[in-house]
């Protein structure tokens, strides 16, 4: 089968970023506010990055205030280390950091450009994540309702919104003049991400995530 490169190896070919090393892996999920992912994703081991942004639309360079009205999700790319941790094994974690019964939205968050999805980047990756998503539905008696979705292209977010929940650039919020990092953690207990989740998931809620919760 026919490997589609991760965006860094093909800057590279470019001339505009560093050379990735051959057993770097790409993966592109959805699964609500990208923040939340980020953060849960970045925890774990073979993890090398992660990046916010957008993905399954049909318009081109879509932003935070126009990327749904395009057809797009909220995603974040995973670049991993596929000697430490597999697709497979990733997209796993994954479904259990999010509500995979909501077709709505995740938590607090309506709409479509919120609901979970995954996109493989090749038939390997569609194989596996379908496996993880037969899986998950065995887990939890049908109720899956995650979708693997076509190969997307994936448009990075703003920057202010790369490593929001660790930030401290101060900003005005609801939460009042606080750091990103604090307005994230304020964010995220309201919106009932973590007490939904262990709802869900019982006792399978982030297994395989070195830390629980935010």
């Amino acid at each position: 089968m026919k490997r589609i490169l991760p965006l860094t190896f093909l800057a590279a070919l470019a001339g505009t970023g560093p050379l990735a090393p051959a057993q770097a892996e790409t993966a592109i999920l959805a699964g609500g506010c990208f923040w939340c992912v980020e953060s849960d994703l970045e925890k774990l081991p073979g993890v090398r990055d992660v990046v916010s942004g957008y993905a399954g639309g049909s318009t081109q360079n879509p932003t935070y205030k126009n990327y749904e009205r395009g057809g797009h999700r909220e995603v974040v790319q995973v670049d991993f280390d596929e000697t430490k941790i597999s697709y497979g094994d990733l997209v796993g974690i994954f479904l259990r950091t999010v509500d995979v019964t909501d077709a709505g939205g995740q938590f607090c968050d309506r709409g479509f450009g919120y609901s979970t999805a995954i996109y493989p980047l090749d038939e390997g990756q569609a194989a596996d994540a379908t496996a993880q998503i037969k899986k998950a539905n065995q887990a939890l008696g049908g109720k899956v309702v995650t979708p693997v979705e076509g190969a997307a292209v994936f448009w990075p977010a703003e920057e202010y919104h790369q490593g929001y929940y660790k930030s401290d650039v101060r900003t005005l919020t609801r939460f009042g003049y606080v750091t990103r990092a604090d307005a994230y953690k304020g964010y995220r207990k309201a919106c009932g991400r973590d007490a939904r989740v262990k709802s869900v998931w019982g006792g399978e809620a982030y297994k395989g995530l070195p830390k629980t919760g935010s």
